[in-house]
């Protein structure tokens, strides 16, 4: 039996890039700019889609690489969590 679904990696391969680029882009506007609550919604949005895409790559990455993505993630959510409160 073949399953139903792609894998992660699968899927991501046929993501248009432009696409993705602007959906990341519009998010990172919203979030910067919209007051409070909407704005910090937005990055951690964002912040979800960052973590679940670092999950699905961890494996090939390498250390240095993964130590990066791990404080750039860490830094979208304080700063998600700065405008939220």
């Amino acid at each position: 039996m073949q399953p139903t679904q792609s894998s992660g990696p699968a899927r991501l391969g046929r993501i248009n890039p432009t696409g993705a680029f602007l959906i990341a882009l519009g998010l990172v506007l919203v979030g910067l700019f919209a007051p409070g609550v909407i704005g910090g919604a937005a990055l951690l949005v964002l912040a979800g889609g960052l973590a679940w895409l670092l999950r699905l790559t961890w494996a090939a990455v390498p250390p240095a690489g993964r130590l990066l993505r791990l404080l750039t993630l860490t830094l979208l959510v304080a700063v998600a969590l700065a405008k939220i409160f």
